[in-house]
């Protein structure tokens, strides 16, 4: 305890025009209910691109983003029970919130109705006037109400993606309660499609992946998926027309989804988690004679969360990554933006720090 310190380094960006740099910052004492996080891995998000650049409006300099933490406890509070020095350890995309509401005090804190406090860019209720600070960084204290268990069976650079792009691709199949006998298409093989279509297999599903390009055929194929489609190809969409029962889309693109609907069988469920800047564009009448449900989600709750990663331990389930080094993530974002990256990019922060 007495070797910890409240003064952390981190990578941090002071501005829409900085670049990522090393620099300090402080951490919160330890509170009784509190545990300490030696940081090994952090994934890069595109929501950490955004944040970063202040595309939404909402950035608070400095900024240190990441919110797929992965490490190993060092220190906890007094009053904590549930984890100890050299457990391992994940950290999402939440640190707090009210935990009074009714969706707090019934599992699904991730929709808290006064609203989350988000791992970074957001105002810390705990420690008023400062704002929290993310996993692009050696440390950080957390509540132990959101830390999860990394089981044993999973690596913990794995695991670091799983804690926001797993959780986001797997709320849609726990929402269904997909199991053997279900049939799941997914929209977009990237970040999230590809921890979809691994996710929905582990579950025991059928699962059809849809791409716009037929040269990625064998690729889906050996990721798991049982059948893909070519969007591109109106052939190929009409032969899966009424087979689905959910189709996952994690596309943040403007793309048509009235073609893909009509794969959906009657009352079939269509599950966004792709977020397009423009409004997509709904046919009524098809979601009229087809009963068809539109949904949407973000991430879920840390319960889920962590059936989520224990599911992955024991199926072996884990994310196609690229590691990186900290020092090179400007790098990454330039890459990520472009989309050169296959499919989950993962900070070593350990190894930066040591």
């Amino acid at each position: 305890m007495a070797a910890l310190t409240n003064t952390v380094r981190a990578f941090l960006t002071n501005g829409v025009t900085d670049l990522l740099h090393q620099g300090e910052i402080k951490r919160r004492d330890l509170r009784e209910n509190d545990v300490s996080i030696k940081i090994h891995y952090c994934g890069i998000c595109h929501s950490d691109m955004h944040m970063a650049h202040n595309e939404w409006g909402m950035t608070q300099y400095p900024l240190v983003p990441g919110h797929e933490i992965a490490g190993v406890v060092d220190a906890v509070g007094s009053k904590v029970t549930k984890f100890k020095v050299g457990d391992r350890v994940g950290v999402g995309c939440l640190v707090d919130s009210c935990k009074k509401c009714d969706h707090c005090t019934h599992e699904i804190e991730h929709v808290c109705r006064e609203m989350p406090t988000w791992t970074y860019g957001m105002p810390d209720k705990i420690s008023p006037g400062n704002v929290t600070f993310g996993g692009y960084s050696e440390r950080i204290v957390v509540d132990d109400g959101f830390v999860l268990h990394i089981p044993d069976g999973l690596d913990l650079a794995d695991a670091a993606p799983l804690l926001c792009a797993g959780i986001t691709s797997w709320t849609p199949l726990v929402q269904a309660k997909v199991g053997p006998t279900s049939k799941v298409g997914v929209v977009g093989i990237g970040g999230l499609g590809h921890l979809a279509v691994k996710l929905a297999r582990a579950l025991g599903a059928s699962v059809t992946a849809f791409t716009s390009k037929a040269s990625k055929r064998d690729e889906l194929i050996a990721l798991g998926a049982n059948d893909v489609v070519v969007t591109s190809d109106a052939a190929d969409l009409k032969r899966v027309t009424g087979t689905l029962d959910l189709i996952v889309d994690t596309v943040s693109a403007d793309h048509d989804i009235m073609s893909l609907i009509d794969a959906l069988v009657f009352e079939g469920t269509y599950h966004i988690v792709g977020a397009p800047s423009t409004p997509l564009k709904l046919g009524t009448f098809p979601l009229i004679m087809k009963q068809v449900r539109i949904t949407g989600s973000g991430i879920g709750s840390i319960q889920s969360t962590q059936e989520m990663l224990d599911l992955c331990a024991e199926k072996k389930v884990a994310p196609i990554i690229e590691i990186g080094a900290l020092k090179d993530v400007n790098h990454l974002f330039e890459r990520l933006e472009k989309g050169d990256v296959r499919f989950r990019f993962v900070l070593d922060i350990k190894g930066h720090f040591e």
